[in-house]
């Protein structure tokens, strides 16, 4: 079943120096339960195409629909993780993700239970009652990634969440994401420039273009054995990697 279908989609920003064509006709289905990534240089529209697909923008051309709706702007059935954690400073691990199943009218102990139920998911048991600015980033972008699964949205779209983590850091927190995204049976849209996060955690790889972003090549992902770090190095990983690394190397300006 399709869960979100991308068609011809196209976007243009008016900037003092005339007409940009930041996206241009791209289209794309992501499938239920798929984890879909999309990797592409610097500036070739993936955040564009993202906030597109969120509601926070509005395309030029095309269409953009989530269980056949056609979106119309941000709704509940999208869930977005960003890489900045986006936390309520002043709200505990718990309150910050039990949040918005109060905003929707949930009772107390709905939602009370539900939050803690992410929480242990992402491995936050004993941080329940601390403040994030108490926590280390990874633990940040864990109470992030609770808050946004206990909503139950339709399709989790991530912006680059892991992009201000250290690398070890980063390797840990995509491990837990991909046992998550198991786990739950998630539908999940990420974005990344990094090949080694779009490997390790995708179904498929959408591969762009320098801008105007156009979809080069949609590439499907099978490894051995489980999504962690042994997978680094595994033929099978090296030679999608290769192949890759050669579609962006041809994008370069030299």
């Amino acid at each position: 079943m399709e869960k979100l279908t991308v068609e011809h989609v196209s976007k243009i920003y008016n900037t003092p120096n005339g007409s940009l064509l930041a996206v241009k006709d791209v289209s794309f289905t992501v499938e239920e339960g798929e984890f879909v990534v999309i990797v592409g240089n610097s500036g070739c529209g993936k955040t564009s195409l993202l906030n597109m697909i969120g509601g926070l923008e509005e395309k030029t051309e095309g269409s953009i629909r989530v269980s056949g709706q056609e979106v119309t702007g941000p709704g509940p059935d999208r869930g977005m993780v960003f890489q900045g954690y986006s936390l309520f400073p002043w709200l505990t691990v718990q309150k910050n993700v039990e949040f918005g199943l109060k905003m929707r009218g949930i009772d107390a102990k709905t939602r009370a239970e539900t939050a803690r139920k992410y929480v242990s998911l992402v491995g936050l048991e004993g941080f329940a009652d601390t403040l994030p600015d108490a926590l280390s980033g990874g633990m940040k972008q864990r109470a992030a990634i609770a808050r946004t699964l206990a909503n139950a949205p339709e399709i989790l779209l991530m912006d680059e969440p892991f992009g201000a983590l250290d690398a070890q850091t980063r390797i840990v927190m995509q491990e837990l994401l991909a046992r998550v995204s198991r786990e739950t049976g998630s539908t999940v849209l990420f974005i990344t420039h990094d090949i080694d996060e779009a490997i390790l955690l995708g179904t498929r790889i959408l591969v762009m273009s320098r801008r105007p972003g156009t979809v080069q090549k949609i590439l499907p992902v099978s490894l051995p054995g489980k999504r962690d770090h042994t997978a680094l190095t595994s033929p099978e990983f090296l030679a999608l990697k290769r192949e890759i690394m050669d579609l962006l190397w041809t994008e370069q300006v030299l």
